[in-house]
């Protein structure tokens, strides 16, 4: 697909679309919509460029991000994890302060905000610390998985920063393979799917639709509990910063371009996401984000 100019005068990429799977009715009887800003792997860290990373200028690019989302007021932001990075040697009061630095123009979006573990964002830190420096909107502090209902959607957010002993990712304690969702959040997460029959989206920062280093070690049992669901629309992940997006049975699982990568505002990279009750699923792709429209009809939910 063609590059094209949006009408808001940000460069785009050209839409896929994507024929998906029907949903119950119900959802669509009375049609609602909800819009929110997406932005992940911003890495920021006053560290020198590698690997193509531009650590310093991720403040920016955030910026520009958080600038237009205010400006189209969607509805909320999230940020998919890797949020800050941090220099080698590592010094924890210094990756402290690139923590609280990313979050202070996170915080200029005038409306609710979330953000999602990844495993960056624990290489010098614990999960105690990160969660008590960011803000999740309506969530008790500490909190690493959760979720929240709006506009007729449920939100539910994944922490894949555990290793496979069930131990939390503590300090760089971890390999960045080493990636599991656990007993526990998992039976959390079927109770949490078993309550609602609202449309679900999924997010979390390690990979799900696959196996290898990115994916979560268990990622084709989650896909299950969320299959066996019957309410899951999309899962938006990050991590792999190039991107993709797959359907696997009846699930959209995309995954954003990190911010970090390359120089300038042209290697930015960020999102706005349309959903609508009636079924349709519309990723507005900004800079090198691509764009992507998924529409999900009706079919027998699993639970009744």
């Amino acid at each position: 697909m063609g590059v094209k100019i949006n009408r808001r005068g940000f460069i785009k990429n050209g839409a896929l679309i994507i024929a998906g799977v029907s949903f119950l009715p119900m959802w669509a009887r009375t049609s609602r919509k909800l819009t929110f800003g997406w932005v992940t792997d911003i890495h920021y860290a006053q560290a020198p460029v590698k690997w193509g990373r531009y650590f310093t200028e991720s403040v920016n690019k955030l910026k520009e991000a958080i600038d237009l989302f205010n400006e189209e007021k969607v509805d909320f932001v999230i940020e998919t994890g890797d949020f800050k990075d941090q220099t080698e040697p590592p010094v924890e009061s210094e990756t402290l302060s690139y923590l609280k630095t990313v979050e202070a123009e996170f915080i200029k979006f005038n409306g609710p905000r979330y953000h999602v573990l990844g495993n960056h964002d624990l290489d010098s830190l614990s999960k105690k610390q990160f969660t008590s420096n960011v803000d999740n909107t309506g969530i008790k502090s500490g909190a690493t998985y959760y979720y929240f209902d709006q506009s007729g959607f449920r939100f539910i957010v994944l922490d894949a920063c555990f290793k496979s002993d069930g131990s939390d990712y503590d300090h760089d304690n971890f390999h960045w393979t080493d990636t599991n969702i656990p007993p526990e959040q998992l039976a959390w997460l079927k109770k949490v799917l078993a309550q609602s029959d609202k449309p679900t989206i999924i997010f979390v920062h390690q990979l799900l639709d696959g196996e290898g280093d990115l994916y979560v070690n268990n990622a084709a049992y989650v896909r299950k509990v969320l299959e066996d669901s019957g309410t899951v629309a999309a899962v938006f992940q990050g991590h792999k910063h190039d991107g993709g997006a797959r359907v696997i049975n009846g699930i959209l699982y995309y995954t954003l371009r990190a911010l970090v990568e390359g120089s300038g505002k042209t290697n930015n990279s960020y999102a706005i996401v349309n959903l609508d009750t009636n079924g349709e699923v519309v990723i507005e792709g900004y800079r090198k984000a691509k764009d992507y429209d998924y529409k999900f009809q009706q079919r027998q939910l699993a639970c009744l």
